[in-house]
């Protein structure tokens, strides 16, 4: 479980990025943040992943409370996290397979075990078969798509996105949706900052409105 306890976070010199947010996130489910540019969803995501430490509130991930987590502990407990990101960052030196393996040898995960994790995950996709293809030579949708596989390839509990088809013309961006929810189907927990009302309107999903720093739904 994922839990917010009137959470808030002011970076020093800025104002207040959120105020006093607290919600609950059960372990499988699919969950949008949605919110204007500068309401605080991408602060909540780095938040959630650990990225971040609130300035007051409690960030309970599972049974572990994020703020008093010493530093030395932090990277295992982001091992639960896949990261997508809108503008992919993509290593454009490297090819597909070279992008995906990046967080497997972080881990030490290499040979042969790191090759069936890297092609199962270009696999659950649809870019098995592009393994030597550079990332340049993809088209946006496909570029995300790789940047899915690299964020699961670790075999990730929870799935974090921060607004992944912002850049995306309609079908990728269904594309793209539909692969978040292959994941949650099979018990990843999916929560995607989003500003697109047609896409949440669609889903079904939960959705945690924020408007400037507020939690309104």
């Amino acid at each position: 479980m994922i839990k917010f306890d009137q959470v808030s976070k002011r970076y020093p010199g800025s104002e207040q990025i959120l105020r006093n947010v607290s919600f609950s996130i059960e372990p499988g489910e699919l969950v949008f943040v949605a919110g204007a540019s500068g309401a605080g969803k991408s602060t909540l995501l780095k938040l959630i992943a650990a990225t971040e430490r609130p300035t007051s509130g409690t960030v309970l991930i599972g049974n572990q409370n994020v703020s008093k987590l010493r530093a030395a502990a932090l990277p295992f407990l982001r091992r639960k996290f896949g990261l997508v990101f809108q503008d992919h960052k993509l290593l454009y030196d490297r090819n597909c397979f070279e992008n995906v393996a990046l967080p497997l040898y972080i881990n030490g995960i290499t040979g042969h075990e790191a090759g069936k994790r890297i092609r199962a995950a270009l696999d659950k996709v649809g870019l098995l078969g592009k393994e030597k293809a550079m990332p340049i030579t993809l088209s946006g949708g496909e570029q995300q798509r790789l940047a899915i596989a690299r964020a699961v390839v670790s075999r990730p509990s929870i799935l974090i996105a921060d607004e992944p088809t912002g850049n995306l013309d309609e079908g990728y961006a269904e594309e793209i949706m539909g692969i978040f929810y292959a994941f949650q189907q099979v018990g990843v927990t999916v929560i995607v900052a989003t500003h697109d009302q047609h896409e949440i309107a669609n889903s079904g999903a939960r959705v945690l409105r924020l408007e400037q720093g507020t939690l309104t739904a």
